[in-house]
């Protein structure tokens, strides 16, 4: 196990590396050439990092016509890099935090599938207040009253339960310092909020634009005031 880990903590270390899994966290799957233009090496170069973390089991390649198309092999990967980057510590004082207008990155985002950022973690706090979930040994869990909430909300519970993933759990948020939810209810919430357009996604980022309508929506069901 400890030389796994070693081997693991290598091949994230390499910077080339660490910025194509930084990349992948936009959710969506990157061929290699795209992945070489966004890492700025060789088509050659890239190719050789790639089969690394594939060997390692760290991303998956799938092909498409005459494309590949590689991504996490694992939800729990990316879930692990953004739990990585809370590391980073602060590199500016609190006033000067205070006085300055919050990123959009840092605002509202994507975590791999789920919410993440300012919004993420207020959605999470409130959840967590009206005791729709509620935290156990292991992390979370729904309480009975948070299952029928749900249910009024139009996210099936039951179907979600059946997935082959985690159903609900805290995820530590590198911009927050605090957890927000991920799992299979973290990203049918994220996906009925792009639906119902509370949320938008902006194209070539993690971003996430809250709408007038979301900002409505989200104080009616969360009572928070965005």
């Amino acid at each position: 196990m400890e030389n796994q880990f070693k081997q693991i903590a290598t091949l994230i270390g390499d910077p080339t590396r660490a910025t194509i899994m930084w990349t992948l966290l936009e959710g969506k799957a990157f061929t290699a050439t795209e992945l070489a233009i966004t890492v700025t090496t060789s088509p050659q170069n890239i190719s050789m990092h790639l089969t690394k973390l594939v060997q390692a089991n760290l991303l998956v390649v799938e092909s498409q016509g005459r494309h590949k198309y590689y991504r996490f092999a694992r939800k729990e990967i990316a879930y692990a890099i953004e739990a990585m980057i809370s590391l980073v510590p602060p590199t500016v004082n609190t006033k000067k935090i205070e006085s300055q207008k919050v990123s959009p990155i840092k605002y509202c985002r994507t975590c791999y599938d789920h919410i993440a950022g300012k919004v993420g973690v207020a959605l999470t706090d409130s959840l967590l207040q009206q005791q729709l979930i509620i935290e156990n040994t292991t992390g979370f869990e729904v309480s009975p009253e948070g299952e029928k909430w749900f249910a009024s909300f139009g996210i099936p519970l039951s179907v979600l339960k059946q997935q082959k993933r985690s159903f609900v759990r805290p995820c530590l948020d590198w911009s927050e310092r605090r957890p927000h939810i991920a799992g299979s209810l973290a990203t049918a919430l994220l996906d009925k909020m792009v639906h119902e357009d509370w949320v938008r996604k902006i194209r070539g980022s993690r971003a996430l634009v809250v709408t007038a309508k979301g900002k409505k929506e989200i104080q009616t069901h969360f009572r928070i005031d965005l």
